[in-house]
Formats: structure tokens, sequence, C-alpha cells
């Protein structure tokens, strides 16, 4: 049966694009080269911010902060049809020395956004583990910043899609696109051939790949990221730590994500031994309580890196009915939600939320 969309990729990304489709009406069909869920989506920690908001450019944080706002009200319809708690929680971001404070508090203040100024003693830690060394200086408190256990908010999508009448076809890698009148005809996979109205790219690291020379400029490459995972009694620290581009995030449940690498190797997905003790080195420093507990899981996973964090959600500019929704690099997750309402907005040519241009200039970035 023909759909009125095929989404290429079950990620996050494809996921909640193809809800928000579902919810409006769509036949809405998602293809994936592996198992929904189980890449960049799955594989990251669900801040639902960028680490030092002030080191992005204003399209980045725009597209952060309005996504972020949706987050309660989206993880609460989701627990509601399917059972599935996505853990949204807001457990505050802490920014250890060195920072620049002044333009982070300059950048927090001309936006309206709580940041406090904290001497980093023991209210970094829970009281029943080893207190957080003294750092020189002063932390930064984002109280406001909230996390989302990213697994389990792929499980209730995944179930919610299907609960709308979706359909996710696993196993089922793109080989080739049918091309005539500046419209895709049909697409060739490794599960036969598909029809539809609409398609809509949302392949991650794979995009550019999956496209060809449909590509254009478009430049979505994979970044490979490597995760340490602790388990606690109790969580031992309250709040998500970040120094420089390490962070630590606490679940409720005790379990302490450690990240990240970022390595530019291509579709290598092997994790490294210098990796892990490069990681587990410097969250020592910053939590000692780390130092009994070993390492119960270690994992990469391959970000759509591209040309200054900036996602492309936009048609294609010469084939009519082809659009992207990709290249979220580290952000897909927290991009998830406003990503998706952006892309129905443009099927549906109805008002966006906000000035949408900076995503749409991937397909143009000079190589």
């Amino acid at each position: 049966m023909k759909q009125d969309v095929i989404i290429i990729g079950a990620g996050i990304i494809g996921l909640a694009t193809a809800e928000s489709l579902l919810i409006h009406g769509a036949k809405v069909t998602i293809l994936d080269r592996n198992l929904a869920g189980q890449e960049s989506s799955w594989a990251g920690g669900g801040i639902l911010s960028p680490l030092c908001p002030w080191h992005y450019s204003d399209a980045v944080t725009q597209l952060t902060s309005y996504s972020a706002k949706k987050f309660p009200e989206w993880a609460a319809a989701l627990y509601s049809s399917t059972g599935i708690d996505p853990e949204l929680r807001i457990s505050g971001m802490r920014i250890l020395p060195p920072h620049e404070t002044n333009v982070a508090l300059d950048w927090c203040n001309r936006r309206s956004i709580n940041i406090q100024q904290c001497i980093p003693t023991q209210e970094i830690t829970n009281t029943n583990v080893s207190a957080v060394p003294m750092q020189e200086g002063h932390t930064l408190l984002l109280p406001d910043i909230a996390q989302i256990r990213n697994p389990r908010l792929l499980q209730a999508l995944h179930i919610r899609v299907l609960q709308l009448g979706g359909k996710i076809v696993e196993k089922c890698k793109v080989e080739n696109f049918q091309h005539a009148h500046k419209r895709i005809q049909s697409i060739d996979t490794a599960c036969g051939q598909w029809t539809a109205e609409y398609f809509i790219i949302c392949a991650g690291a794979w995009s550019s790949e999956i496209l060809g020379t449909s590509a254009l400029n478009l430049r979505i490459r994979p970044i490979k990221g490597q995760m340490l995972l602790f388990k606690f009694d109790n969580p031992p620290v309250s709040n998500i730590l970040v120094q420089e581009d390490l962070y630590i995030i606490p679940r409720q449940d005790g379990h302490v994500l450690i990240g990240s690498t970022l390595e530019d190797t291509g579709f290598d997905k092997k994790i490294t031994h210098l990796a892990r003790e490069n990681l587990f080195k410097r969250a020592l420093s910053i939590v000692p309580a780390l130092r009994d507990k070993p390492v119960i899981r270690h994992w990469a996973g391959l970000r759509p890196g591209s040309p200054n964090n900036l996602p492309t959600i936009a048609s294609h500019p010469d084939i009519r009915n082809l659009f992207v929704n990709s290249g979220h690099f580290r952000y897909g997750v927290t991009m998830a939600p406003a990503s998706a309402e952006i892309m129905l907005n443009y099927l549906t040519n109805s008002p966006q939320p906000m000035d949408i241009t900076p995503y749409q200039t991937g397909w143009h970035e000079n190589p």
C-alpha cells in the first residue's frame, strides 16, 4: 500500500517525526537499516541542553531551548499512552572550573536564564559518598536543566508509533532512489520497493551516504563518542557535572554515565582502552567514589556530525518530495520534538514556531 510518508531512519528524530505525522493523520512507514533506536539516539546521555550553551550559536540554542520546553508535556503523554516512563528529571547542570565566568553570566542574564555561582564544596555530592575535591574558583549552576533516560524515551516512542498505526520495518537498508520529473517515484531497499508521496531522511550519521549524489553539499558525517556506565546504590552526585568536554550524569536509580569522546574515525564504532582510561581518570578526579566501582558497560555511538552543530531540516533544492531532518550532532534527543514540529509544519504548510532559515542551509554549505 502506498504511504503518505516514508521516513528513512528509526532513531529519535525519525520516531518523533513519525509520531507527529501520525497524530496529524498521515500514513507513515519508517525504514531502518538496523534496529529501531539502537544507534546515536540510544548511545547518548540525554542532557536536555548543550553542555555549555554560551559556546554555541544562537541558531543552536534557539532550537534546543524551544525543544527542551516541549519535553514535560511530551514525556508525560508518552508515559500515559505507553506505560513507559522516560524519566524526565530536572537535575540541574553544574559547570566545574575552568570556565568563562563572565561570558556565561552575561549570556544567561541577557536571556533571563537562571544561573548561580556556587562554592565547590560537598554540596556537589550527596552526603553518603566522598566529596568532590576542591576546585580553584567557583562552579556555575544551571538549576533548571533537565535530563531524560533516552533508551526509555525510544522504547516509549517505538510503542507509540505502532499504537498510532505507523509501521517500522527493521533490517531494511535503502539501496537506490528512482527519480523522474524532479520527484522520487520509489525507493529500492533490501526488503523490496516502496512508494510514497513524501520521503524524509532521518538517518543520522548515514544520511549523506544514503542520499549519494543527491546529498549535494550536505555534510553530515559520523563522529564517534565513547561512554562509560557505573552503578551505585544511590546517585553519588545530585547534578549533572560538566568540566570542559567531560560530563557526568547521575540517574535516579544510581546509574552514572561518563562521557564522551569526539572522534572523527568514519563508521568505526569500536571501543578503545585509551578512551576508557582517559574518561575514567578524568571522572575519578571529580568523583572519587568511582574508584571502587567497576565499569559495568563501555560503548560507542556515531553522532551525525554537521558544520557548526546545525541540523538540516528542509526540503531538497531539486527533488520536490524529498526532505531531510538530520545532522543534529550531539543534541538529537534534545532537539527531537522541535525538529519534528518543524518538519510537520513543512509538509502541512503551517506557520513555523521560529525563524528556521539556519536549518535550511545544509544543502548549500560550501564543500
